[in-house]
């Protein structure tokens, strides 16, 4: 308001005033009201003035309080406004009372009183409220305490601002208004209690004053977590093979985003959520841990997973017999070893309450009902089921061998083996006659009693010699006796190749010969010229040569360099050391050596009689041919089908000698059954034959 406009204001206060004091006469009192609002909102820094009217009597005394305390009072019309002192430089009182703050500062916000006095006249008042402000500014949220966590009493937001004063302040959730209740208090802070993650947004703000308005945001979350993590296995199976692979997922929820830590074996492996396993090894099972940390609030949630990691045992399982307890009871016993786990092992049919891990051993009393009977054993593994099957027996029928061996010593060594298909193994027992067999410096049995070893320098020493091994289980025995033989060749038989150049020869041995080695021996024309055996060549008295020298084991041998227009004999000496048996069957090859004494005479014979022979066959073939032209000479008589039926039955085909005693002989009647063709002539006259003849002739 101008000083103009004051003035102008005053003067009508003034003359309404006057006026009714005139048509009052005696009655004139105070009349005092306020020039404006009393409510004046002025802003910090600039002039604001409590503009007052008042009438009813001259020269009064006026004052201003500034609540309870007199800062201005004046005589009008006598003295001069008196101001308090510390407030000089920003109040004034203008002329017609009313009260000018100078570059109003935030303190003089108040209530002000204004008194009018007169002497004989009522005291009259009015009341100002004067409402100082700043424009606000720089206004900031802040968060009490610093982190707000799920299930703690509360938290609050505060504003605070660099300058400006609030009028009305208005708090909002995401946007929305909030008011108070049981979860939310406003005043210059806003307070959540009990807070939860639902809590987390964002929250503002609203200030104003007459002068302005400021909206101020600020984002909370509410932390929480980590919560208990889940742990995921893809792909999901109830256990892994060693060579697959595998990922294992951690998940749990937390605000922030809690940390993840992988824990095996007591050390940590791996700082992520998702654990890589590829071609897992056994040795990779067992418990694997997941522990979150929320970084913020430092707590902590963990949680395990078994990793089981199985491997198949390694072949497949084994199942066996053996002889215990003195070779009187069988132990079956089932093998499946290696594997994560270990397989369990059972016979359902021997006993089924008893089972094992990888190994499992029963033992039985031997009987008879046992004997070829199959049992059996079912292992069960998580990869796989398998079984095997064990049948005990007892020794079957065998045949003893024999094998002969020279040592480092010059003795003749003589291996017997005597192996008897069992299950189980069969346990071997020697004797020589009664007389059971032990080790010693001429007999060594072997560790598995399977083979004993007779020693000597001499063969005779060995030959008559009976030898008798027994092969026991529990579930019997089988026996056979050995009666060796001086060295000997049982067949032999050579094989030339087609240019007759080489030849193999072949021979047996009879079983329980005594044989250290073999003289191959040759006799032929060729020897008495210098021939590849000429070294070692060795000849006997009926002109054989030792061409080669054969191992005891030996059976064949090869002969080079013949030649084929040559005649050769062979044959083999069979030897133990320096003794020679009897000699194989004499081979011969070649083209033959010439005719025999013998041979020669049969031939002197035998072509005289071949002469012979070949001038009879040629008489008897001219014979033959002669008779059969006599024959078809014949004439032919006609016969009835009755006769012809009945001339085959005849011995003798030719005429009878009766009819031709002194007449010619009877017309050929076949002949008229001739065709044309073969009619020559003309046909006889037809003469019956008399009745005697033809009797005769039938």
């Amino acid at each position: 308001m101008t000083k103009v406009d004051k003035t102008k204001r005053f003067s009508e206060v003034f003359l309404f005033l006057l006026l009714s004091c005139t048509f009052q006469g005696i009655h004139c009192e105070l009349v005092l009201s306020p020039a404006g609002h009393t409510v004046v909102n002025a802003e910090a820094g600039r002039n604001v003035t409590l503009a007052v009217s008042f009438s009813g009597a001259t020269d009064p005394v006026v004052a201003w309080f500034m609540k309870d305390v007199t800062v201005v009072t004046w005589n009008i019309g006598f003295t001069s406004p008196n101001i308090a002192e510390n407030k000089r430089n920003v109040l004034r009182l203008e002329p017609n009372g009313s009260l000018t703050f100078v570059n109003v500062p935030l303190e003089y916000s108040s209530n002000y009183t204004f008194e009018i006095t007169k002497a004989g006249l009522k005291q009259a008042s009015t009341t100002f409220t004067l409402n100082v402000f700043e424009i606000i500014q720089n206004v900031t949220l802040r968060l009490e305490p610093d982190l707000a966590i799920e299930g703690t009493d509360r938290f609050m937001l505060e504003y605070s601002m660099s300058q400006g004063v609030v009028q009305q302040q208005t708090w909002f959730y995401n946007g929305r208004e909030i008011q108070t209740n049981s979860n939310y208090s406003k005043h210059k802070s806003l307070v959540i209690l009990r807070p939860t993650r639902s809590d987390t947004g964002q929250y503002s703000v609203f200030l104003t004053n007459p002068f302005g308005s400021v909206t101020t945001y600020m984002n909370v979350t509410v932390l929480y977590g980590p919560e208990e993590p889940k742990i995921q296995a893809r792909p999901a199976q109830p256990f892994y093979i060693s060579g697959d692979s595998l990922l294992l997922s951690c998940l749990g929820e937390g605000s922030p985003k809690p940390s993840i830590e992988w824990i095996f074996g007591g050390q940590n492996i791996l700082r992520s959520g998702v654990l890589n396993l590829t071609n897992v090894k056994t040795s990779q099972g067992g418990d694997y841990t997941c522990m979150l940390l929320n970084e913020l609030t430092k707590d902590q949630s963990q949680i395990s997973f078994t990793l089981d990691v199985y491997e198949r045992p390694s072949e497949n399982p084994l199942c066996s017999v053996q002889s215990v307890n003195n070779n009187v009871d069988l132990q079956y016993h089932c093998q499946w070893s290696g594997g994560t786990p270990q397989a369990r092992l059972y016979f359902p049919e021997l006993d089924n309450s008893k089972s094992g891990l990888g190994n499992l051993s029963l033992t039985v009393n031997a009987s008879e009902n046992l004997d070829g009977r199959t049992f059996t054993c079912l292992t069960e593994h998580p990869i796989e089921k398998n079984k095997c099957n064990i049948t005990a027996s007892s020794p079957l029928k065998f045949l003893p061998t024999v094998q002969t061996t020279v040592n480092y010593a010059g003795k003749i060594v003589v291996s017997i083996h005597c192996v008897s298909e069992a299950s189980p193994s069969a346990v071997v027992l020697w004797s020589r006659g009664s007389e059971a067999v032990t080790n010693g410096t001429t007999h060594q049995i072997s560790s598995n009693t399977t083979q004993l070893q007779i020693r000597d320098y001499n063969v005779s020493n060995f030959l008559l010699q009976n030898y008798t091994c027994t092969c026991k289980n529990p579930l019997g025995g089988q026996r056979r006796e050995i009666q060796l033989r001086g060295p000997s060749i049982s067949n032999s038989s050579l094989f030339p190749n087609q240019d007759g150049t080489i030849l193999t020869l072949t021979w047996e041995v009879p079983h329980y010969s005594v044989v250290t080695g073999f003289d191959i021996q040759m006799k032929g024309p060729d020897l008495q010229s210098k021939s590849r055996y000429d070294a070692q060549s060795k000849g006997n008295s009926n002109g054989f040569q030792t061409i080669q020298r054969k191992p005891g084991s030996a059976r064949i041998a090869d002969v080079f360099d013949l030649n084929p227009k040559l005649t050769y004999r062979f044959q083999v000496i069979p030897k133990a050391l320096r003794t020679d048996g009897e000699p194989s069957e004499v081979h011969r090859i070649g083209p033959g050596e010439g005719l025999s004494g013998p041979a020669i005479a049969g031939l002197a014979a035998g072509i005289p009689c071949s002469l012979l022979f070949l001038l009879l066959l040629a008489f008897f073939i001219y014979w033959c041919v002669y008779y059969h032209k006599n024959r078809s000479r014949q004439t032919r008589y006609p016969v009835s089908r009755a006769v012809e039926k009945a001339i085959p039955t005849q011995t003798d085909s030719t005429p009878h000698n009766l009819l031709t005693g002194g007449l010619k002989a009877p017309p050929d009647y076949n002949r008229f059954q001739q065709t044309p063709s073969e009619r020559s002539v003309a046909l006889p006259s037809f003469v019956p034959p008399p009745p005697v003849r033809v009797a005769t002739t039938v």
